[in-house]
């Protein structure tokens, strides 16, 4: 039973903290009653129901107490806005100087808004009926709602004022004779146009009063004077509406400027004052709260799950960029992008090098897959970026939307000598693989050859692995074309017979030419350096295969069949060609092998001898004489050639030991300073 007491003691509470506030006095008698109540009880019942008295107050403190603790920090940094728009007094002069005027002036009247009035007027006392409903505590109260005025009855009673206002009430004016006698026909004295009883306009009438007795020179005299009347109206309005937008104003005026700051000034003023109409008493705390916090607003912002690391090693220099991730951003897959080695970096990217990606809000390592694509849609992969090329590469992350830009570094430490970025791209497509292959070439060589058929051996190493090839094209270095047929129960494992366009030789090496697919790793680590307390420093990734084997010293491992060697090729001899004696005989002579036979006896002209008579034999002694001088001299201007070959070769050799032995010492002494400077950054690096 006492359960049950306490279960409605708290659900009656409960329900007077949800409903309308109730009035001070109510308040007071609920709590002495729960005093006097307690009191009753035991010992045991009085401390446990000690939270239950003056609960709807404390409730209400502690809203209020919530509401006056929010803090403008932009008031708190430039303080409040001194910009007074309208004023009591300046409202109240405004108002009696318009009294005076004419009434055309009203319409142009910047009047107070009906919500700031009725609290104006209702301040200090009870909410009246025109005052807009609300549940908000205003000034740490509350204002209670007088429902008697509503309950009275009566002819003049509230309810009866208003009863016509809805659609069960009687809209005709029958008791309004005063009224109607009134609102007949009326003149615009702005546009001075007659309306009717129904509001009509009458034209007729204002052409009458204007005409009556006027002939008809007069009458075109009047109207061409309305004309101009309206036409410099209007010019004048457009005058200062140009004027107060500061549209066409002349430059060298000395009050352009200040009538330009002034409409400024009138704009602004225009807008504020439309915004606190709008927005009330509370003004950037309601604008806030129904369109957000505008550029240039200081603001307080709660992010939840930080690691606690985050704030051990927090460094208020470093600054903070918060930005918000779609649901699409937070799945990872495989991203393929178009890639460019940086034209700064020195050095050209390996595949499967580890690499530090910043792509969107993240930055995160991956290991990325190079490849090109070519003319047939495949893509094949590279071991290294091109050097002045873009390709394409693939690796594992967090999916970002296309054409988002990448950026990627190798290491984030600040020792890196040279230019950092190691490479830059944009995305291209996201999906849960990718297809990249390369270029795989199976050799092998001929045992037998009949005619265009032969037998391979050395490209498989088993049956099931020709099987797997029947039909494949294959291909001799020669360029003969071929195909796999089946394989062979005899000879080695992986034999098979293939045939080709032509005979092919013993010598020929028969190749086929397949794609091989390639696996891209599944490896994403984020960079955490926000985490860590040495920040980029103190963060370690994975490291390139090169940059182990240079820490450790370990040497790199060489396979012997990558190594080129010099190709040795032994001249092959070919036989000459045969034609028989009676397939000669049959070709037409062009055709006829026109190869001379070496003569066993020497012909008649090397046999003959030439006898000269005493002229000829004179002519000859004498050219033979020019020949032998001509011979001295070229002998002699040869041998001065050579001496002259021999001294320059000296003298270049003497001039080319002093050029090496001054760059010699130059390059000692540059390296001797690179040195230095290497190992200051290496005890920089490792002490800190």
């Amino acid at each position: 039973e006492d359960d049950d007491d306490d279960d409605s003691s708290i659900d009656d509470d409960s329900g007077d903290e949800s409903s309308s506030v109730p009035s001070e006095s109510n308040s007071e008698d609920d709590s002495d009653a729960s005093d006097a109540e307690d009191k009753d009880e035991p010992n045991g019942r009085s401390d446990s129901a000690l939270w239950k008295t003056n609960l709807a107050q404390r409730a209400a403190e502690a809203y209020i107490g919530r509401d006056l603790s929010r803090v403008n920090l932009q008031e708190l940094i430039y303080g409040k806005s001194r910009s007074v728009i309208v004023s009591d007094e300046e409202e109240k002069e405004a108002v009696d100087d318009t009294n005076d005027s004419d009434s055309d002036d009203e319409f142009f009247k910047i009047r107070k808004p009906e919500s700031q009035r009725d609290e104006s007027s209702s301040k200090g006392g009870m909410s009246q009926l025109g005052e807009d409903d609300s549940s908000r505590f205003v000034n740490g109260g509350h204002t209670a709602f007088d429902v008697s005025v509503w309950l009275q009855e009566g002819d003049d009673c509230v309810l009866e004022s208003i009863r016509d206002q809805f659609v069960t009430g009687n809209w005709n004016t029958e008791n309004g004779d005063a009224d109607n006698e009134d609102s007949g026909d009326f003149e615009d004295l702005e546009t001075g146009e007659h309306f009717g009883p129904n509001g009509e306009i009458d034209s007729d009438a204002d052409e009458e009063a204007d005409t009556e007795g006027m002939t008809d020179d007069q009458i075109r005299e009047l109207n061409a004077q309305k004309k101009a009347n309206k036409k410099s109206d209007f010019d004048d309005q457009y005058d200062e509406g140009k004027k107060a937008a500061g549209v066409g104003a002349d430059p060298n005026d000395e009050n352009a400027e200040s009538e330009y700051l002034d409409s400024l000034k009138r704009q602004k003023e225009e807008r504020l004052l439309r915004n606190k109409e709008e927005f009330g008493e509370d003004g950037e705390d309601s604008r806030i709260r129904h369109e957000g916090f505008r550029q240039g607003l200081y603001c307080r912002v709660r992010i939840e799950g930080v690691p606690c690391e985050f704030l051990n090693t927090f460094n208020p220099v470093l600054p903070l960029v918060l930005g918000g991730l779609t649901p699409q951003e937070t799945n990872r897959g495989f991203i393929r992008c178009r890639f460019k080695k940086h034209r700064w970096h020195r050095k050209i990217l390996k595949c499967n090098d580890p690499l530090i990606f910043s792509v969107g809000w993240r930055r995160f390592q991956s290991i990325p897959v190079f490849s090109t694509e070519d003319q047939n849609g495949r893509h094949r992969y590279l071991k290294y970026t091109p050097e002045h090329m873009h390709c394409h590469a693939t690796f594992y992350g967090h999916q970002v939307p296309p054409n988002t830009g990448i950026l990627a570094i190798q290491r984030i430490s600040g020792n890196l000598p040279g230019f950092r970025i190691a490479a830059t791209g944009n995305t291209l497509e996201l999906n849960e693989s990718f297809d990249i292959v390369k270029k795989l070439k199976l050799v092998g060589t001929a045992t037998k050859i009949y005619k265009n058929t032969a037998f391979i051996t050395g490209m498989f190493n088993s049956d099931l692995e020709v099987s797997r090839f029947e039909g494949a094209s294959i291909r001799t270095v020669s360029g003969l074309r071929g195909q796999i047929k089946k394989t062979l129960r005899e000879g080695q494992p992986g034999s098979f017979r293939a045939t080709f366009e032509d005979k092919i030789l013993m010598s020929d090496i028969i190749f086929c030419r397949t794609w091989m697919p390639v696996e891209v790793k599944k490896y994403y680590n984020p960079v955490t350096s926000l985490l860590i307390k040495n920040g980029a420093d103190g963060w370690r990734g994975m490291k390139p295969k090169a940059q182990l084997q240079v820490e450790t010293q370990t040497p790199i491992e060489v396979n012997p069949d990558s190594i080129y060697k010099p190709i040795e090729r032994t001249e092959k001899k070919f036989n000459k060609l045969h034609v028989p004696k009676r397939l000669e005989a049959a070709l037409p002579f062009k055709s006829k092998p026109k190869d001379e036979s070496k003569r066993k006896k020497k012909s008649y002209i090397s046999k003959r001898a030439v006898v000269m008579d005493a002229d000829e034999k004179k002519k000859h002694t004498f050219l033979q004489a020019v020949n032998t001088i001509r011979n001295e001299k070229v002998a002699k201007k040869k041998e001065s050639n050579a001496r002259r070959q021999v001294e320059r070769a000296k003298e270049n050799a003497r001039k080319e030991e002093a050029i090496n032995a001054a760059l010699k010492v130059t390059l000692k002494r540059k390296y001797r300073a690179d040195g230095k400077i290497q190992a200051a950054r290496e005890r920089k690096r490792l002490h800190g």
